[in-house]
């Protein structure tokens, strides 16, 4: 901890990592480096500014945006105007490269596939990093990105804006009003783009202002196709993860918080269709997870394309095709939990006249506040990486069970699937010439 800290900041600090204990969670962050005292702005380098990296750009500006880096011009032009001083640059390793003197902390805000080459090398060079969600494109580059962020000092946050959202679930399923959590469902109205689908054979021109190569990184060259951009990548197993992964890590969030979960032991997947280079049209992946202390094994499972948690389990709660969020089965109750809204006890009847818990987490200040705080300080961030690639790497085990064809018993200590060699494949991940970790 900084010896600038006043007193007020100390007792918040300590106040959260203690919050942080109370769920299970281990934060070994606890050393890292502070940028700045609390009072001074941080020089920030953003990579990828449009889309959500615009959002992402938007909510860290009150620090000195210093650089930025995107391979759409057009896409980016709108952020570029916005902050006229910061350097710009096409190629995130020139930028990381070039500006390392002076940046203290880099958001990463790509596709799902340069995640991991884009935040790992600001790790190494020593700056903090806020990166989207899922992690990795991989469950060996996310188990690569814990260990980094470890071994660097860094604070890290994965960008689940919806997990402060989570503290009031958290404080319900520990109070253990519905009893031990024996299972979670967890659905989304995901995938909103193309899945499904076969290769483009076409081949298109991408027009001067997107560098289509370097959009391309790690990933193995093919022709451009407006097929597959922008947004649309989510659904191509070479850019995104689908549907699972672009949602998983916000919705099976207040699970893992508050079930303290880790790492499963066994997934099996269904969907359709079953295709080489894009994710399914919908799935349903099933996660064991083993005992935790005096808690419970827990299977969760995921619905996702037009599947739905199964109305016998609502106790009558009505939920439609949109719904995105959670359901904790108790063995007194059940709690359900929209994503980003209150939960709710089930049957309401039986809970009606319930007595609550008081509040006994931390609250945040806001997701992006708290990494910037915690950039600055020292403090502890929720979703730093150790709690975050753990999240990360148990959702992208789904997709490995779904391509490999079969339920994968998962050991964690080793990394692989022990009674699946074809997994393997989809566990490690492989990079273009010129690109790795």
């Amino acid at each position: 901890m900084p010896r600038n800290l006043s007193r007020r900041e100390l007792l918040r600090s300590s106040a959260l990592a203690a919050g942080l204990a109370a769920v299970g969670g281990v934060w070994t962050e606890g050393e890292a480096r502070a940028s700045r005292s609390p009072n001074e702005r941080l020089d920030i380098a953003c990579i990828g500014v449009g889309g959500m990296g615009a959002s992402d750009l938007g909510s860290v500006s009150s620090e000195n945006i210093v650089a930025m880096c995107d391979v759409d011009y057009r896409q980016a032009t709108p952020s570029f105007m916005k902050h006229p001083k910061a350097a710009t640059y096409e190629d995130f390793r020139e930028m990381l490269e070039r500006e390392a003197h002076h940046i203290d902390a880099v958001t990463v805000s790509t596709p799902d596939h340069v995640h991991a080459p884009a935040a790992v090398m600001a790790m190494k060079l020593g700056k903090h990093v806020y990166c989207q969600k899922p992690l990795a494109h991989s469950v060996s580059e996310a188990r690569i990105m814990m260990h980094t962020a470890r071994r660097q000092r860094v604070v890290t946050q994965m960008g689940t804006q919806g997990h402060p959202s989570y503290t009031r679930l958290v404080e319900l399923v520990r109070a253990g009003l519905v009893g031990p959590i024996t299972e979670v469902h967890v659905m989304t109205d995901r995938p909103i783009w193309p899945q499904g689908m076969d290769r483009p054979g076409e081949a298109q021109q991408p027009g001067g202002l997107l560098n289509w190569d370097l959009w391309l990184g790690p990933a193995e060259y093919r022709p451009y196709n407006s097929a597959y951009l922008p947004f649309v990548w989510r659904g191509w197993w070479d850019f995104g993860t689908g549907a699972l992964g672009d949602m998983a890590c916000h919705l099976m969030d207040g699970a893992f918080w508050a079930l303290d979960l880790k790492y499963p032991t066994a997934v099996e997947a269904e969907g359709e269709p079953r295709l080489p280079y894009s994710a399914p049209r919908w799935s349903i992946i099933r996660y064991e997870f083993p005992a935790r202390g005096a808690m419970p094994p827990v299977k969760l499972t995921w619905y996702d394309g037009g599947k739905r948690i199964p109305a016998e389990l609502l106790e009558g709660e009505a939920i439609d095709g949109g719904f995105n969020g959670s359901l904790f089965v108790g063995r007194d109750g059940k709690i359900l939990a929209p994503h980003g809204g209150d939960a709710v006890l089930l049957p309401r009847q039986r809970f009606a006249d319930a007595r609550l818990p008081e509040p006994t987490l931390p609250r945040s200040p806001g997701h992006y506040v708290e990494w910037i705080e915690a950039c600055k300080t020292g403090a502890p961030t929720a979703s730093n990486f150790d709690y975050a690639c753990p999240l990360t790497e148990s959702v992208l085990l789904g997709n490995v069970a779904f391509r490999a064809g079969q339920r994968i018993e998962w050991d964690a200590r080793r990394m692989r699937a022990t009674n699946c060699r074809e997994a393997e494949q989809y566990v490690q991940h492989h990079y273009r010439r010129g690109w790795s970790l």
